[in-house]
């Protein structure tokens, strides 16, 4: 106990221990497993764009701290990315917010957006920094369940739209959405994303939107919340150079909104960081410019990756959520005769050599996410094959 017999800790916290990514990590590395829990690639993106970085730091260019709102060479690549790809259109000095990585961006626009009290909807399972600004903003997290749906030839997870328009109250301030969504993969369709707009527009609720994976997807296509009609105006778009890129430790990201959504999010934003990642923004700026050859080349490596691990998952007797989009696979490991997906993955280390992460952690409803375990495929080939052999071993 502290002094004063205060737990130091503030209580919005105290549910927030050691995340499952620092355990699992550490228990890779005291085993020498093959780490496919925590989603970072195991080789760096593109030679062109790491030499703009060493560039930008021999020429001076962002030792020092740089613009608040970020560098004006980044943030219009951003608005012009958004063109390019969407038809969306930003105003690079008054609609583009450049963050400390898309997790920065979160808690931005959450202690911006929030009042104690406001409710926050959100997609279950969340990644789970989602639930710590939600409480850090003295919100109240509604989670609307994406149900696993094993009816068709490839399994999924589906949103309920009846479930999201049930959860939505007079207390209800924002949505807070994922897709591509991480861990499910799933990706959501057109009309999906119209419903969602509608309802904002009839409850008028603000979205904020994490849209991180918007280049890693597979027989579909990414559409940005924010291009449907009425949504640019009440939509907090969020991207991120570290999983297009491949570089995750420049911590780059981005907010595209209204002047009026950015100028909010520009408050809370620059008594967190204020400023970060100078030379790194140059070089992205950079990045973002790739002819679409990039992009298509991502997009099929990692696709072979998905079907190389899917079928090493499927081998090993696990039923396999085949993702639309991201780097992450959910599997069900209930076929295996398991169904505590932590004791499951605490265990799997010693049984075979593999690391993975339980999707409970990223549930309110721990039950609803018990028997089902995430993989992540951003990792060169070779390993991944080496996993496959692994993993077989658990149907021997």
């Amino acid at each position: 106990m502290a002094p004063m017999g205060r737990p130091l800790l503030n209580r919005r916290l105290a549910a927030f221990g050691t995340t499952i990514f620092a355990e699992m990590s550490a228990l890779a590395m005291s085993t020498g497993s093959i780490n496919l829990g925590q989603g970072f690639p195991d080789s760096d993106g593109p030679e062109e764009v790491r030499e703009a970085a060493v560039r930008a730091l021999r020429d001076g260019r962002g030792n020092q701290y740089p613009p608040g709102p970020g560098v004006p060479e980044l943030r219009t690549a951003v608005a012009e990315h958004q063109r390019r790809w969407y038809g969306l259109s930003y105003d690079p000095d008054r609609e583009v917010l450049v963050t400390a990585g898309a997790t920065e961006a979160i808690a931005a626009s959450l202690l911006a957006l929030l009042e104690p009290g406001d409710e926050v909807i959100a997609l279950e399972p969340y990644y789970d920094s989602y639930a710590a600004c939600i409480a850090m903003a003295g919100g109240t997290r509604v989670p609307v369940t994406l149900r696993p749906d094993a009816t068709g030839d490839h399994p999924t997870f589906r949103l309920d739209l009846d479930e999201l328009r049930a959860a939505v109250t007079d207390r209800t301030r924002l949505i807070l959405l994922n897709t591509p969504h991480n861990p499910t993969g799933t990706v959501l369709t057109r009309e999906e994303l119209a419903a969602v707009a509608e309802l904002a527009a009839e409850r008028d609720l603000l979205v904020v939107t994490d849209e991180v994976y918007e280049h890693l997807v597979f027989g579909t296509e990414h559409t940005p919340l924010a291009s449907f009609p009425g949504m640019r105006e009440r939509t907090v778009t969020i991207g991120s150079a570290g999983k297009t890129f491949s570089f995750t430790g420049w911590k780059v990201g981005w907010v595209t909104a209204s002047q009026e959504l950015v100028a909010a999010v520009r408050s809370a934003k620059q008594f967190l960081t204020y400023v970060s990642s100078g030379p790194f923004q140059y070089a992205v700026a950079e990045a973002l410019r790739l002819p679409d050859s990039y992009f298509h080349a991502i997009r099929e490596d990692l696709l072979a990756k998905r079907d190389l691990l899917a079928g090493g998952l499927a081998d090993a007797g696990f039923t396999v959520f085949r993702p639309s989009g991201t780097y992450f696979i959910t599997t069900d490991i209930r076929p295996l005769g398991e169904s505590d997906g932590f004791a499951f993955c605490r265990a799997l280390p010693e049984r075979c050599g593999v690391v993975a992460i339980p999707n409970a952690v990223f549930y309110d409803h721990r039950d609803q996410g018990a028997p089902f375990v995430r993989f992540a495929f951003c990792k060169r080939e070779s390993v991944l094959e080496e996993a496959a052999t692994r993993l077989k071993s658990l149907s021997d």
